[in-house]
């Protein structure tokens, strides 16, 4: 084997070990992941369910509601959920009774949706993402093959990949809320497409107003800086300078000068410290 031709020369490479130096407090966030526990509160038990005059109990929707959320947290089954819930209030020595399945089935579909709010109230802060989304070609170049658009969009140091159909990449460039992790705007280019030319589009369809814009070093530069303060003068903008980026002066954007000011003076930020060895998370 050609890897294995100067075996008996090569300097082995011992593996690394470690001693694990906090085993007892790993070991009991272990058993701590395992826990259950329940409870009800009072307010809670005095409308669990209604009686009729020599009917049987009626359950609110903050009981079928509870079934619910058990079934979601433990993906179980109604007739496991009516089981899981019968022995929950047991243990709490508790008198109520636990809605059936059919019932929760039934009424399921009536239950008002608890949802959070779309967007929190407030400023936004905004953080820019862009990912690579994979399409055929013959949603890129209308159906035509290779032979037809490889004059245009094909070089000679790049070679025609095999079969008919052009094969290309999109990207989504996306305005992330980054309190909530919601998607607040988004567009879809072609690969050649520069992501500084996407601000504006997605500022366009934000229409709650905007606190801070976070990016990466790929939207650096006197452009990007324009449109955020052509949408307000009050925005603030963390992006990363580039390496060889150099400060305008008073026709350039006054940010991105106290930035490079701010470099030059204390230097670029260090990576974080890496995790002791033999320390278990």
């Amino acid at each position: 084997m050609p890897h294995r031709h100067n075996a008996d020369r090569r300097h082995p490479i011992p593996k690394m070990s470690f001693k694990v130096q906090n085993w007892p407090e790993y070991e009991a966030d272990l058993r701590r992941r395992g826990r259950l526990t329940m409870g009800i509160e009072d307010v809670a038990l005095e409308c669990w369910q209604t009686y009729g005059p020599g009917g049987p109990a009626r359950y609110t929707n903050a009981a079928l509601q509870t079934s619910l959320m058990l079934r979601t947290a433990f993906k179980r089954p109604l007739r496991q959920t009516e089981g899981l819930m019968t022995s929950g209030l047991t243990l709490l020595d508790l008198t109520i009774s636990v809605s059936d399945h059919t019932t929760v089935s039934r009424r399921a579909v009536t239950l008002p949706v608890i949802q959070p709010a779309s967007v929190p109230p407030g400023p936004l802060h905004v953080d820019r993402q862009h990912r690579p989304a994979g399409l055929r070609g013959g949603s890129m170049a209308g159906g035509e093959t290779w032979r037809e658009v490889a004059p245009d969009l094909q070089s000679a140091s790049r070679p025609a990949p095999p079969g008919d159909r052009l094969r290309r990449w999109r990207k989504l460039h996306r305005a992330v809320n980054a309190a909530s992790g919601m998607i607040v705007a988004q567009t879809l280019t072609d690969q050649d497409t520069d992501d500084a030319s996407q601000v504006g589009p997605l500022f366009d369809r934000i229409d709650d107003p905007i606190a801070r814009v976070t990016a990466d070093g790929a939207y650096d530069g006197v452009p990007s800086f324009q449109t955020i303060a052509a949408y307000g003068g009050g925005i603030d903008v963390v992006v990363p300078p580039r390496s060889t980026a150099v400060a305008r002066g008073e026709p350039g954007p006054p940010q991105r000068d106290r930035h490079l000011e701010m470099i030059a003076e204390q230097g670029r930020p260090g990576r974080p410290r890496p995790t002791p060895v033999g320390v278990l998370r």
